[in-house]
């Protein structure tokens, strides 16, 4: 594979869901995929070694913080993105969007870009798709994304208008890339409006865009209404390109999504529940600083293989965390994406195992 090629195979699907490699510089992605997200270069609390035992194939960084801290030319001094972090497999980087359109009070938003302060030092900063993407080119990850808009999803107007504008930045974001060895992924707007969203899914995926993302949902939606999106936008989208559904990250939400034809998933929640002393497990959540586990030997799961299941006891890690110690969140952070990690492998096995394969024909290449 040369350096600026992307190829998507898909090898089983069964009903909607699929099982499939995406090929990048890094290596490749076995898809659908869960994404662990590093948003300042690192997944907090975990080394780049603790990620790949736990089984991680691809993580997340976020535009907006490494622009403002260290600064993306900065990170393109020392090597780019990979080697600052030293993680060689793929990165995505999201384009920044959402967490300049999250700061409410603190932007301006118009038809050319951003108009931002900085959380760090109240500092004045502009993002247009040209300048996302020159971030983005500097960090150098293999997935990168189109600068768009996420607007309130029952605001219909303004839905409207935040399309529109999603759709005139993916074009401009398309014509500033010119780097080969990185894929460009367009993003799907509308809210929780069939007639946007589908709109929205029928011009992104007209671009010629390396792959497509579901931008704008658990952002306050009922589970029904996303379910409902994603099941319309995947229709839409074309078969041959991963689909990626943007910030959703419980189990029953990955379940959800690769059932729908998900490809792609990331979330912040299992290090951030990780920080609140909460273990995810296959029968629900567990509090882990209620006194009840003062004297438990078992591990946070008993089907669990993970570090931390095999070598702690839910009464060691209720010690950690009374005593404040920086090790309860880096074991139930380990814990935490190594079970999202194994539910969508075993997804994945099931489609391969049950599902009808898929023809040489159905692979494509990007660059």
């Amino acid at each position: 594979m040369k350096k600026s090629d992307f190829i998507f195979e898909v090898l089983a699907r069964k009903g909607k869901a699929r099982a499939g490699i995406f090929h990048t510089p890094h290596g490749p992605i076995p898809t659908p995929v869960f994404a662990p997200v590093g948003t300042q270069a690192t997944v907090k609390s975990l080394t780049p070694a603790q990620l790949q035992e736990a089984g991680a194939s691809l993580i997340l960084s976020n535009t907006y913080h490494l622009f403002l801290r260290p600064g993306d030319e900065l990170i393109a001094s020392l090597g780019g993105l990979h080697q600052f972090m030293a993680w060689q497999q793929p990165i995505l980087t999201d384009s920044g969007g959402y967490q300049v359109f999250s700061l409410a009070q603190m932007r301006k938003i118009d038809d050319d870009g951003v108009t931002f302060k900085s959380h760090i030092d109240g500092s004045t900063q502009r993002l247009t798709p040209e300048k996302s993407i020159a971030i983005q080119q500097n960090l150098g990850a293999d997935i990168i994304m189109a600068f768009d808009e996420c607007a309130e999803p029952y605001d219909r107007k303004y839905s409207a208008l935040a399309m529109r504008r999603t759709h005139v930045w993916a074009e401009r974001c398309l014509l500033a890339k010119k780097r080969p060895d990185q894929a460009l992924f367009g993003i799907v707007q509308g809210g929780i409006f069939p007639e946007l969203r589908e709109q929205s899914a029928s011009f992104i995926s007209s671009l010629g865009f390396a792959g497509h993302a579901i931008g704008g949902l658990s952002v306050g939606e009922t589970k029904t209404e996303m379910r409902e999106i994603i099941d319309q936008v995947t229709d839409v989208l074309p078969e041959d390109k991963p689909r990626y559904l943007m910030g959703l990250g419980t189990p029953a939400d990955i379940i959800t999504g690769v059932e729908r034809g998900i490809d792609i998933f990331d979330c912040v929640l299992p290090t951030r529940l990780a920080r609140h002393h909460a273990a995810m497990t296959s029968t629900g959540r567990l509090n882990l600083m209620n006194a009840t586990f003062t004297r438990d030997e078992q591990p946070i799961d008993a089907v669990c293989s993970c570090y931390t299941c095999q070598n702690f006891s839910r009464a060691y890690l209720r010690h950690l965390i009374s005593a404040r110690e920086m090790l309860a969140a880096s074991l139930l952070s380990i814990h935490n994406i190594h079970t999202l990690i194994c539910t969508i492998n075993t997804l994945r096995e099931a489609i391969l195992i049950d599902g009808t394969p898929q023809k040489s024909t159905t692979t494509t290449r990007h660059s």
